[in-house]
């Protein structure tokens, strides 16, 4: 199982910002995850912010869209092994069922995009929502989930939601 390549899907409601973060940044790390984001009322674009910050770090940028979760819930998606809400709002929804039953976590940070200051000061909101969606992800991807029971990591996934930056402090959502 330690070579086994495990999907992930990181949640928002409109799929323009966080969600797309989290994507980029689990993207870059490669390895044995394959990242994935959606929304429950994608806003059918990428906010041009996030390309921007992504595009200045050498985030992988390619491919990244705003589309709808329902993409991940019909016949032939890849089956996720673990689905992040990075909203509030979207935690709060009733999420499809995911096929093959997994982990969920509520990882939710302050959107960036509700910043309405100059340019300086939504630079800076995204650079903070891409260092909490860093520092949730490294630790993520620290975890030995080939040696954790199923309780186990879904703990340990939920923990990691309530890190600094959290913006609710629900863990039990996705």
């Amino acid at each position: 199982m330690a070579d086994r390549t495990f999907n992930v899907l990181f949640l928002c409601t409109g799929n323009s910002a966080r969600s797309i973060l989290a994507e980029s940044a689990l993207a870059k790390r490669g390895g044995r995850f394959r990242a994935f984001s959606a929304g429950s009322f994608p806003k059918g674009a990428v906010n041009p912010d996030a390309l921007a910050l992504l595009a200045d770090c050498n985030y992988p940028v390619e491919g990244l869209r705003s589309k709808s979760w329902d993409e991940f819930a019909a016949p032939g998606a890849p089956v996720m092994d673990f689905v992040f809400t990075v909203c509030d709002d979207a935690a709060g929804e009733v999420c499809p069922v995911w096929p093959g039953h997994p982990v969920t976590g509520h990882w939710g940070i302050e959107d960036p995009s509700s910043i309405e200051g100059s340019d300086m000061e939504r630079r800076r909101a995204f650079v903070m929502a891409l260092r909490y969606l860093e520092n949730r992800i490294d630790l993520f991807t620290s975890l030995p989930i080939d040696k954790l029971e199923s309780s186990a990591l879904t703990a340990k996934v939920r923990e990691i939601g309530q890190g600094e930056g959290a913006s609710s402090p629900r863990s039990d959502v996705a």
